[in-house]
């Protein structure tokens, strides 16, 4: 990881941002593998900062499922998703996301539509390398539609638990070292359920929704890796 330049002249929020970027920037390009123990201490050494903005950045990653947490034993780096595993992730998602479309719809403003909008076009133009990287204009704005459209459904359990899943970024980690492989499907989805948004067709716009993490659950489960996390964890556990 790349020191940080200048840590005292940066704010707390900005500086807890920089280091949860450099570490998630590992996770997703698996410099840090599976199973790998994630040193408080040391990565604070590397990134030349205090142990505070680390801890914070690890508490964010564990709600990602990206590392877990072990009592008395620090941090670790999860194992990649199992298709079974991945498969379920999507079910949530399916559940979840569907009625975020449909209640976004309700509250829908030029503004929320304009932001939409950008995001697709913003997808649409980012770099789909195979580096966490050249990826990570792609991932930001396939998250942000997502997300613009978690937040402006009104309800705010229904928000947190879209938070919970960590799904988007649990699906990306299967692109590292390949790149991206499945923008014009995702690109030409967001769009019908962008399409639907502006129609006014709520109804349109939450199936639209449910087409989509449909067919990424499709893709997910076709890139996922076959092993079950047990036996990833039993591998990790021997690595230690």
């Amino acid at each position: 990881m790349k020191p940080l330049t200048g840590p005292h002249a940066i704010s707390r929020q900005v500086l807890a941002d920089h280091v949860y970027d450099e570490i998630l920037e590992s996770l997703m390009d698996g410099r840090l593998m599976p199973g790998d123990a994630v040193s408080i201490d040391g990565t604070a050494r590397d990134l030349e900062v205090s142990p505070t903005p680390v801890r914070e950045a690890l508490a964010r990653l564990e709600h990602t499922g990206l590392v877990q947490r072990a009592a008395l034993k620090g941090y670790r780096v999860a194992p990649l998703s199992s298709a079974a595993e991945m498969a379920q992730l999507m079910e949530a998602r399916l559940v979840i996301e569907p009625v975020n479309t449909r209640l976004a719809g309700e509250f829908m403003t030029p503004q929320t539509l304009a932001a939409l909008e950008q995001s697709i076009e913003d997808l649409s133009t980012a770099p789909r390398g195979p580096s966490f990287a050249e990826f990570r204009d792609y991932f930001d704005a396939d998250e942000r539609f997502h997300r613009l459209i978690a937040e402006n459904a009104g309800n705010p359990f229904l928000l947190a638990a879209y938070n919970a899943l960590g799904g988007q970024v649990q699906r990306f980690r299967l692109f590292s070292g390949v790149g991206i492989t499945d923008a014009n499907l995702a690109i030409a989805e967001h769009r019908a359920i962008f399409e639907a948004f502006r129609a006014g067709d709520i109804d349109g716009a939450a199936a639209k929704m449910t087409e989509h993490v449909s067919n990424v659950r499709a893709r997910a489960m076709a890139d996922a890796p076959v092993d079950s996390s047990a036996e990833q964890s039993a591998r990790a556990i021997s690595k230690a």
